[in-house]
């Protein structure tokens, strides 16, 4: 069975959950978008009023943000495969709450499971603290102030030891891991859009990208 079909199977299980209450509010779910086989995924935190409308990730203003983010350093969106933390709406786009996180991030680790990607960007800091704990980096988080555009690599470890005899100031190894992946944290784009200084500290993190993918 190829990637896209098992990600449309995913995506027809999703439509119909009920793990949180968050589906009582839901107009449409937002699974994600993108190449099955994408180098690069960025998993942003929760959709907002216009997701939720459309049933895609990034179609409101912070989309628009992200679609010049991504131009600016040659790449194309649709090379890359966006999904977020949640996969339904929260009430007047308040934060992902801590149950609703866990009830909801199987989904986007199955995601990541079947798409393997070489790269992953969570963009904000809910996406940054849960994909760097997923990745036993638990220990390197700091603010997204501090951390946004800094690389992170994550090796897997197929034997039973203990990760501390392989880590250094550069390298994690976590067991489960199929592939190798570089994590680089993001702020979220929507920061431009009510601080147009921003952008710019975006497009110097977004750079990064172009240097590292193949």
């Amino acid at each position: 069975m190829d990637k896209t079909q098992l990600l449309n199977e995913l995506k027809e299980e999703v439509g119909k959950c009920r793990r949180c209450p968050l589906y009582k509010t839901r107009t449409k779910v937002v699974f994600g978008t993108g190449l099955a086989s994408a180098k690069l995924m960025m998993v942003s935190e929760a959709p907002g009023y216009w997701e939720d409308q459309k049933g895609e990730p990034f179609v409101g203003a912070a989309g628009k943000v992200l679609n010049e983010l991504l131009d600016s350093v040659g790449i194309k969106r649709e090379e890359v495969y966006i999904a977020n933390l949640l996969k339904c709406r929260p009430p007047e786009n308040r934060d992902p709450e801590e149950e609703e996180i866990k009830a909801c991030t199987p989904y986007l680790e199955r995601q990541i499971e079947i798409i393997k990607p070489e790269i992953i960007c969570p963009l904000g800091r809910y996406s940054m603290k849960f994909l760097m704990k997923r990745f036993g980096l638990e220990d390197r988080i700091e603010g997204i102030s501090k951390i946004h555009g800094r690389l992170f690599k994550v090796h897997p470890v197929k034997s039973l030891q203990s990760k501390v005899f392989a880590e250094d100031e550069q390298f994690n190894r976590v067991k489960n891991l199929s592939q190798n992946i570089t994590v680089i944290p993001f702020y979220h784009p929507a920061v431009a859009t009510y601080n147009p200084n921003m952008k710019k500290v975006l497009e110097e993190d977004f750079k990064i990208l172009k240097t590292i993918i193949k």
